[in-house]
């Protein structure tokens, strides 16, 4: 079902894609007020615009329809990954225990002129 849904959204995206791009620009329309046959079209005498934008808002709409299925699609399969696999906070609690397995740090003892022997240069 989510191959279907992918496809399916994939062909919408490139549809959507062809009719804006088959669509005319705002100042199209100028010239037909000086009479540029806009009345023989095929779609009438308003030309294709009403009819392009129906069908493109339609595209639009089951594109996000789409887009919603595949976020579900994809919040189930994250949820299914989690029950079967190592949830995050079992990851957390093993990583905090084996830090306690881990050796302390030896603290430098101080010089005879109180400061810390170190490598790491002190601001005096």
């Amino acid at each position: 079902m989510e191959i279907l849904v992918l496809i399916v959204h994939v062909l919408l995206a490139a549809a959507i894609i062809g009719l804006v791009l088959l669509q005319q620009g705002k100042g199209a329309e100028a010239g037909a007020s000086f009479g540029a046959g806009a009345s023989q079209t095929v779609f009438g005498s308003t030309g294709n615009t009403g009819f392009m934008v129906k069908i493109t808002a339609l595209v639009a709409a089951i594109l996000f329809a789409t887009s919603f299925a595949l976020a579900y699609f994809a919040k189930e399969r994250a949820m299914s990954v989690s029950e079967v696999g190592i949830p995050s906070l079992q990851v957390i609690e093993s990583a905090a225990e084996r830090a306690q397995e881990l050796p302390a740090l030896e603290i430098p003892r101080s010089t005879s002129s109180g400061a810390a022997s170190s490598d790491i240069p002190t601001a005096d």
